[in-house]
């Protein structure tokens, strides 16, 4: 069987790997890639190996039928080994369905208040915390690039880096519109409104994804402005990058200094240029092709936080959990949407194979 032939080359392929790297033979670079690859092959092996302990205890049991005495013992393993075997042929689908190279990445993301002024705000502020909150339970780190804030604690917009192995694998189903619909505070007559707020995550991009040309971009510095400190508005600390080929500006004066701000801008920058061009090869290779789960379309509403009735709704999937503070708080409610999510992509993918 071609599938039998393609685990047997996994497994032949780790141990070759296994080997090289005990040798010595190997270093740096090529140590590091071989160690990627081994790691990532090394998932997959346990279920391998009970894919094929399955079909052995198959073969073996369909022997035992031939004996008077064992065939109903036989019959009762077979119907549990027949049962079980579709599992996990359906498992190693799954972890053999090709890996998007940026699910090991951290994310940048921006969260920017939409329609609904500064209720908007104030929900575009609770989004921030709620993805704070997830990163730090998952120990992750979190840094802000770039805020602009409100009088009451919201957000007009608000960049941050979210540094972690795989936060990219679970944040990027989080991008589009999410809404919200409560009683907002300055609300005296007790009525429901709906505001939204959009996210935006973008794999953070590596030195080797993305290699920017000074002659294709312009640094501007200003003095900052806002909260901040003592540096504020008496130093050019302030800075402002804009990418010509694309017409993309990034801005950056969270920073102390110049120096800093321009490091952040520029992961802004690469990282902004790294999702566009993955999103270029998709088109060109895909048509386009838009998944149910995986668009990650800016413009599409994804999320919907009913606050009276306590409940989450993703759009997406139709699922709709009524743990709305575990999910706001980045609890594992929210670890349940997003494993839901990915999920419903994987399956989505696996229907397209066929």
């Amino acid at each position: 069987m071609v599938i039998d032939d393609k685990l047997k080359d996994i497994q032949k392929r780790s141990k070759e790997i296994a080997d090289q790297m005990n040798s010595g033979a190997v270093s740096g670079t090529e140590l590091t890639k071989l160690s990627k690859e081994y790691s990532e092959l090394t998932e997959i092996l346990p279920l391998i190996d009970e894919y094929f302990q399955v079909k052995q205890g198959i073969a073996d049991a369909n022997e035992m039928l031939h004996d008077a005495e064992l065939k109903s013992i036989a019959a009762e393993q077979l119907t549990e080994l027949n049962h079980k075997l579709p599992e996990i042929e359906k498992q190693l689908q799954i972890a053999l369905l090709p890996r998007d190279e940026a699910d090991d990445n951290g994310v940048i993301m921006e969260i920017r208040a939409g329609v609904g002024g500064e209720e908007s705000a104030l929900f575009a502020g609770d989004l921030y915390n709620q993805y704070k909150s997830y990163a730090l339970r998952h120990g992750w780190k979190i840094e802000v690039i770039e805020e602009n804030p409100t009088s009451l604690h919201g957000y007009k917009e608000i960049i941050f880096k979210i540094d972690g192995v795989g936060a990219y694998a679970r944040m990027k189903f989080e991008s589009g519109i999410h809404r919200v619909q409560r009683v907002p505070e300055t609300e005296a007559g007790g009525r429901i409104h709906t505001s939204a707020a959009s996210v935006a995550v973008m794999p953070e991009a590596k030195d080797i994804d993305v290699v920017i040309d000074d002659k294709d971009i312009r640094i501007d510095v200003f003095r900052a402005s806002g909260a901040g400190g003592q540096h504020v508005n008496k130093t050019d600390s302030a800075v402002r990058i804009t990418h010509f080929p694309t017409g993309i500006v990034v801005t950056c004066q969270n920073e102390r200094s110049q120096f800093q701000n321009k490091a952040a801008a520029m992961a802004v920058l690469r990282s902004k240029l790294y999702e566009k061009q993955r999103e270029e090869q998709v088109n060109a290779n895909n048509s386009a092709r838009k998944t149910m789960v995986g668009s990650g379309d800016r413009s599409e509403k994804i999320r919907t936080y009913n606050f009276p009735e306590q409940r989450v709704t993703d759009h997406r999937i139709k699922l709709t959990l009524y743990k709305l503070d575990d999910i706001l708080a980045g609890g594992p409610a929210l670890d349940e949407m997003i494993d839901a999510l990915i999920t419903a992509d994987q399956l989505e993918r696996l229907a397209n194979l066929e």
